[in-house]
């Protein structure tokens, strides 16, 4: 499934998690919530889950190349090289892995 990468920053209250709604390519949008944004090589990125439909059940995360634009305005990018993919898709990997053992090692000093 690929989205269009255009990003529409929704609305944020404080202490609420970021969401963006990505449009798909069949015009339906799709709700995401932020997860991270992240360094890979010398790019930025950002990791998306869905919050619902099948793709949330599935627990699938959607990885864009991601910029600001001049005037502050978010954008993401398709990763089209599979390459890259891949670097990004590690990089991601490794950041859920770190998470992880800084959550078990949080809950072994209390």
């Amino acid at each position: 499934m690929a989205q269009d990468p255009n990003l529409e920053r929704d609305d944020m209250e404080p202490q609420e998690e970021m969401t963006v709604t990505l449009t798909l390519d069949d015009g339906s949008e799709l709700e995401c919530v932020v997860l991270t944004i992240f360094t890979a090589g010398e790019r930025d990125y950002i990791a998306l889950l869905p919050m619902d439909g099948p793709e949330a059940e599935e627990g699938e995360v959607y990885l864009y190349r991601y910029f600001e634009k001049e005037d502050g305005q978010p954008n993401l990018e398709n990763i089209e090289d599979d390459e890259e993919y891949e670097i990004v898709a590690d990089a991601f990997d490794e950041l859920l892995d770190e998470a992880e053992y800084d959550e078990l090692v949080g809950e072994d000093e209390e």
